[in-house]
C-alpha cells in the first residue's frame, strides 16, 4: 500500500497542478474572449493596472495566496473567481482522472468540463456564449467519438442534429409564442457542442434536466430581485452548462433509475 501511494501521490499532484494551470489559462479566456481579445497576447496583466504579471507572480493558486488577493504593484483587489476557478479545474482534472483512470475519456470530458466552466461564468456575466468555444468544441466532439466507446461518429452526428436542431426548433416556437427572441444563437450551438461529445440521448437527458434547473432558479432568483421580475433576463447557458456535468457524471445513472421506474409502473 505504501509503495502504491509512493508512486501514485506525485501523479496526482501533478494532474491537480494541471488542472489548476488550465484553470489559470481559462481565466484568461473568460477575461478576453467577451471583450474581443486576443488570448495568446499580450501575457496576463493586472486588469487595474495593466502591469504584465511575471511568470514567477503568476503561479496558479499559490500567487494568489501570496500576494493575498492583491496585485503586487497596486494593491487592486483581485476577484475571488480567479482562485475558484483555478482551483476547480484542478479538481475536474483529478477527479475524473480518479474515476475514469488515464484513458481517452479522462482526456475529453475534463476538456469539456473545463470549455463549460468558461460557458458557465462568460454566459452568467456577459450573456454571449463565444463562437470560438463552441466551433472547436464541435470539432473535438467528433474527434472524441471515434476514440470514445461510449458512443459512435453517428452518434456525435445525431447528437449534433438534435441538440443545435432541437434547441434551434424551441427558438423558432418562442420567438412566435413571445413575438420576441426567446433563445440565443449561442445556446443553440452549445448544446450542438454538447450533442458531439454525448451523443443524442445524454442530450435529451441535458434538455430536460436544465428545464428543471432553469425554472427552479430562474423562480427563486426573481423571488428575491426586482430587476429579474422586470428584466426576466437569465441566461440558459449556465444550467446547460451545468446539465452537461450531471450528464457526464451521473446521467447513465439516472437514465437507467428513470428507465426502471417506469417499466415498474
Amino acid at each position: 500500500m505504501q509503495v502504491d501511494i509512493y508512486y501514485t501521490l506525485p501523479v496526482y499532484l501533478f494532474l491537480g497542478f494541471m488542472g489548476c494551470t488550465l484553470g489559470s489559462f481559462l481565466n484568461v479566456v473568460i477575461y478576453r474572449l467577451p471583450l474581443k481579445m486576443s488570448i495568446i497576447k499580450p501575457r496576463s496583466a493586472c486588469p487595474s493596472c495593466k502591469t504584465p504579471i511575471p511568470i514567477y507572480w503568476n503561479i496558479p493558486v499559490i500567487s494568489y495566496l501570496l500576494l493575498r488577493g492583491k496585485c503586487r504593484y497596486c494593491s487592486t483587489r483581485i476577484s475571488p473567481r480567479y482562485l475558484f476557478v483555478e482551483l476547480l479545474s484542478g479538481v475536474i482534472v483529478l477527479g475524473y482522472y480518479l474515476w475514469l483512470g488515464p484513458i481517452w475519456q479522462f482526456i475529453g470530458y475534463s476538456l469539456l468540463s473545463l470549455a463549460l466552466v468558461a460557458v458557465f461564468l462568460i454566459d452568467y456575466e456577459h450573456y454571449i456564449i463565444p463562437d470560438q468555444i463552441t466551433y472547436p468544441g464541435i470539432i473535438l466532439g467528433l474527434a472524441f467519438s471515434l476514440v470514445n466507446p461510449d458512443i459512435t461518429i453517428i452518434q456525435s452526428l445525431l447528437g449534433i442534429a438534435v441538440g443545435g436542431g432541437g434547441l434551434l426548433l424551441l427558438a423558432l416556437l418562442g420567438d412566435w409564442l413571445f413575438k420576441k427572441e426567446s433563445m440565443g444563437g449561442g445556446d443553440i450551438k452549445l448544446t450542438a457542442m454538447l450533442g458531439a461529445f454525448l451523443g443524442w440521448q445524454k442530450i435529451l437527458f441535458i434538455f430536460m434536466a436544465s428545464s428543471v434547473i432553469g425554472l427552479i432558479v430562474s423562480i427563486i432568483a426573481m423571488s428575491f430581485s426586482s430587476n429579474l421580475r422586470e428584466t426576466r433576463r437569465i441566461p440558459f447557458g449556465p444550467f446547460l452548462a451545468a446539465s452537461a456535468i450531471i450528464a457526464i457524471t451521473a446521467g447513465d445513472y439516472l437514465i437507467n433509475l428513470y428507465l426502471s421506474h417506469l417499466y415498474n409502473l
